[in-house]
């Protein structure tokens, strides 16, 4: 079954890799060895990445932030994940203030915020899918795609599955959540919906057990995992 991922970076890093040691991911030894376990007929033609750029001024680590992710960029290409840019947009904004968990948010009680937004990332990734599948119904000289995999929990994209579902029957469609088992957050109803399959966990082994070698060779200079990572 010939599959195709389509990545939300976002999504992934801060559902999945952020606060561990695993975040030089080979994503797509990770996304086959998953479909493959789903289904054993899977196999993988492609990977899309969609991501914004880190904004140094705004990063934990500042200019290195942006050198690191442009390094994993730099991997995830010589892996042959095709990588796709949106953009941040940071803007003021007002916001009620929290006092704690048990008080409730008050319209009239609002401090002004910087608010930050990942932009253009969901239609990107929505259209990008809906796009391949009416490529694939109209495709008469390759072999057709036969599995269309959505790597998110964002149920912004319960419309796009839902039309794919509907307009491309023949499609197969799975969900991978990009969670781990100890966060037990409930898996999204509306995405598990409209896909045949769904992977609620990545565990910590699987992580573990895809990771790219220390140096990715590329075109120029290797690729060489950070220090901190």
């Amino acid at each position: 079954m010939r599959t195709t991922f389509f990545v939300d970076g976002y999504n992934l890093f801060y559902g999945l890799l952020a606060g561990t040691p695993y975040k030089w991911l080979d994503l797509p030894q990770l996304l086959a060895h998953i479909a493959h376990v789903e289904n054993p007929a899977s196999e993988l033609v492609s990977v899309d990445y969609f991501t914004s750029s880190v904004k140094p001024e705004l990063a934990t680590r500042g200019r290195l932030s942006k050198e690191v992710q442009d390094t994993y960029v730099r991997a995830l290409k010589a892996a042959s994940v095709t990588v796709h840019f949106g953009r941040h947009q940071l803007e003021p904004a007002r916001a009620p203030r929290l006092i704690d968990k048990k008080t409730g948010a008050s319209r009239q009680d609002k401090v002004d915020i910087w608010k930050l937004e990942e932009k253009e990332t969901d239609v990107h990734i929505a259209i990008s899918m809906y796009h391949l599948a009416a490529r694939q119904a109209c495709a008469t000289n390759s072999p057709p795609i036969e599995q269309l995999v959505l790597v998110s929990g964002d149920t912004d994209m319960t419309p796009a599955l839902k039309a794919i579902h509907e307009d491309f029957p023949q499609l197969t469609l799975g969900v991978i959540l990009p969670h781990r088992p100890e966060f037990k957050r409930p898996a999204p109803g509306s995405l598990k919906a409209c896909a045949h399959w769904m992977r609620r966990v990545v565990t910590v082994d699987e992580l573990q057990r895809h990771q790219f070698p220390e140096r990715v060779p590329t075109h120029k200079a290797p690729a060489i995992k950070p220090g901190y990572w």
